[in-house]
């Protein structure tokens, strides 16, 4: 018999680029430069994704959708993570409860964080309290600090729901 429950953490880290849309947790923020990556480059969607992945011990994103793969090329990080909740599914689990913490120098996101966390409860088909997400800088310290990208970190709770 499996678990009852696991927990995950993930990890995720891009460089912010002039040319590119900064999306975080599926949603669009004004800025005037965004993520470079593969897919939309949504640093927070992509370490909950780790995180949960990770609980189930079902690997890491890049096994998932390896980047260089035309199909993942700009895909909404969104389209993932329902993925991702379907695999969990498959394999008897559901998502608990997501905590996140963005860090990030610029731009302030403190009013898009009630957005991203329906976004992504929508996404995960849970609800919006079962998501935390908090903001913070790194003191001007290292390269998020001088404002060179945005990284987040993620802990997820699955649990149990076969017999």
């Amino acid at each position: 018999m499996k678990n009852k429950m696991r927990i995950g953490i993930g990890y995720d880290i891009h460089p912010l680029t002039q040319g590119r849309k900064l999306v975080l947790g599926g949603v669009d923020i004004p800025c005037d430069k965004g993520l470079s990556g593969w897919s939309d480059a949504d640093v927070l969607t992509h370490a909950i994704i780790d995180a949960l992945l990770g609980a189930a011990a079902l690997g890491d994103i890049g096994r998932h959708f390896p980047p260089g793969e035309a199909q993942y090329k700009d895909i909404s990080s969104l389209v993932l993570l329902k993925k991702v909740r379907d695999k969990l599914k498959e394999n008897g689990w559901q998502v608990s409860n997501i905590d996140a913490t963005i860090v990030a120098e610029q731009p302030k996101l403190g009013g898009f964080i009630n957005q991203m966390r329906q976004q992504l409860s929508q996404t995960l088909s849970i609800n919006i309290g079962q998501v935390s997400i908090k903001a913070s800088t790194s003191a001007q310290l290292g390269s998020i600090g001088r404002g060179e990208g945005i990284a987040t970190y993620v802990v997820a709770l699955i649990e149990c729901i076969s017999k």
